[in-house]
């Protein structure tokens, strides 16, 4: 198809050059004879060579030379003596003739080798520009469908030439399988493969070769959503039939992925695999159209590098979070351990009789450093669930201010001196909660209010209720929380820099606000920090009164 189609314009162009060619010197020959400009103006031979410029640099190098020869001749036949033939009396005008013809051939080679440059530099010109919006357009997308879907519209733009009326892009997914990644008529007839092209896909990737199809031509362009008929080209005959080109797109040795091409028709002594170039006039655009798939090419590389790289980095992170984890926990692990062991070995001592009330405080060490124990590892098996997506929330509607009362009437074993101050209005709403994990926010945010703060020093929980949310505050009188450290409390293991809020003796995880966060953010809503006018600072979540689904974090 296109080879034929290529001969005939070609051919179309060689007749037209020719009968221009002809009929201008022709045309100025006779003018020349009617007027007698010859040998009245003797160089009047000079008009010519405008002639043989105006061709060459607008038909090529061929019509240049036809333009010569027939000025030569008629000029020999019109006007030098003896006329009317092509026999030449005098040595000089031969020798005038001669010179005319190398001067006319050589000027025409030299315009005509001119405009073909200048026709190069248009053209690398306008390729450039295409292949600069290509890189821009791409570039502006971070999504791999949406750049290799910008490459196939191009592709289809640019070479409809070559045949191509559709191009695809089928890409390996995380299990190895070829999915449709981007196609330039998406969305309106995106295409879908049958299991045998996809199978035939595969085989192009691990065997590195081009694979053709026929596609029944019978079926409309409406209506190729269901173009599964396709039967494999044994032969190199034309065909009739449009047909699919499957070929290796490759990154260096490496091929990551297969481009699927639609072509109107088979196309004859010409093949688009690199290496193969049988046109030697279509050699510049051959390797144009593989510029389109190179930056394809290193489109998917770059994505598969960018996995990888997140992948790295994840692990770095993972293992980042492994060693503060064991760092951090080793130590609040072993302390309550060494208090339970202590106090229990001092119970079990033979030797030693204890009375009452030593006896009742070992016990009550060991109460109260099991319970901080417990705590500790409820909080980093919360963490591992959050991260993990294995928690989820089982909501039911339920009093946040009874909720409120049921924590701190639990807490009054660890804070027994600390003042709690509650004001919540007489109309606060039930909200839809999971009471246990709710009971645990709020018993670490008031655990955390009192570690850093002096025992003497009241707590205040609040609440207010507002169109859709309530909003549940937790306020100290300490000396409030940096600036720089706002944001990022709520961060695992972080813990305040300095010592400005570390006035107790009891060290934390960093994980508790960490809970606190994920468990809000899975019931809807919002938790944040900020710092009082007076001093102190105050911790406050959101949990909204629309009826939620409960999400598994």
């Amino acid at each position: 198809y296109l080879s034929g189609t290529i001969e005939k314009q070609w051919l179309k162009r060689y007749i037209a050059d020719t009968l221009l060619a002809t009929a201008l010197p022709l045309g100025v020959t006779a003018a020349i004879y009617v007027l007698h400009l010859y040998p009245a103006i003797p160089n009047i031979s000079f008009i010519y060579l405008l002639i043989v410029l105006a061709l060459s640099s607008t038909r090529g190098l061929y019509a240049a030379i036809i333009t010569s020869i027939v000025a030569v001749l008629s000029f020999d036949f019109s006007l030098t003596e003896p006329l009317y033939t092509f026999t030449i009396a005098r040595p000089e005008d031969w020798l005038a003739l001669f010179i005319f013809l190398v001067t006319a051939i050589i000027t025409g080679r030299l315009a005509s080798a001119l405009h073909q440059r200048a026709e190069q530099a248009t053209q690398h010109a306008k390729e450039t520009r295409e292949l600069y919006d290509l890189v821009n357009a791409t570039t502006n997308e971070e999504s791999l469908d949406r750049q290799l879907n910008i490459v196939a519209c191009a592709i289809v733009k640019n070479f409809a030439s070559l045949g191509i009326c559709d191009c695809a892009f089928l890409v390996p997914d995380a299990s190895g399988q070829l999915t449709l990644q981007a196609d330039a008529c998406q969305p309106t007839e995106q295409i879908i493969l049958s299991s045998d092209e996809r199978k035939t896909a595969a085989s192009v990737m691990i065997e590195k070769k081009v694979i053709d199809f026929y596609h029944d031509s019978t079926v409309s362009p409406s209506t190729r959503t269901s173009l599964h008929r396709y039967t494999r080209i044994i032969s190199a005959k034309s065909s009739a039939l449009g047909y699919v080109r499957l070929q290796p797109l490759q990154s260096g040795q490496r091929v990551v992925g297969v481009t699927r091409l639609l072509m109107r028709e088979r196309v004859q002594h010409f093949s688009i695999e690199r290496g193969q170039l049988a046109k030697e006039r279509l050699s510049s655009q051959m390797a144009y159209f593989w510029t389109f798939l190179d930056q394809a090419a290193a489109m998917i590389e770059r994505a598969h590098l960018h996995r990888e790289a997140m992948q790295i980095e994840l692990l770095k992170r993972t293992d980042s979070l492994r060693s503060a984890l064991l760092s951090s926990v080793s130590h609040d692990l072993r302390t309550p351990l060494s208090s339970i062991k202590a106090a229990a070995s001092s119970l079990l001592q033979d030797d030693v009789q204890w009375d009452d009330e030593t006896r009742s405080s070992f016990l009550l060490t060991i109460e109260h450093e099991a319970d901080r124990l417990n705590r500790l590892v409820g909080n980093l098996l919360d963490m591992s669930r959050i991260e993990g997506g294995a928690l989820k929330a089982e909501k039911e509607w339920y009093p946040i201010s009874e909720l409120i009362h049921d924590v701190l009437g639990h807490l009054q074993g660890v804070l027994p001196e600390r003042e709690i101050r509650v004001c919540l209005p007489d109309d606060l709403p039930p909200v839809e909660l999971d009471y246990l994990q709710m009971d645990q926010v709020l018993t670490n945010l008031i655990e955390n209010a009192a570690r850093y703060t002096l025992p003497s020093l009241p707590i205040e929980i609040s609440g207010e209720a507002t169109d859709e949310h309530v909003i549940i505050s937790i306020a100290d009188h300490g000396p409030g929380i940096p600036p720089h450290d706002i944001e990022r409390i709520f961060d695992k293991f972080y813990r305040v820099s300095g010592t400005i809020r570390r006035t107790s003796s009891v060290m934390g995880t960093g994980l508790g606000l960490a809970v606190c966060r994920g468990l809000v953010e899975a019931h809807g809503g919002h938790i944040w920090a900020e710092n009082r006018p007076g001093g102190g600072a105050i911790l406050r979540f959101t949990l909204p009164l629309t009826k939620t689904e409960g999400r598994i974090l």
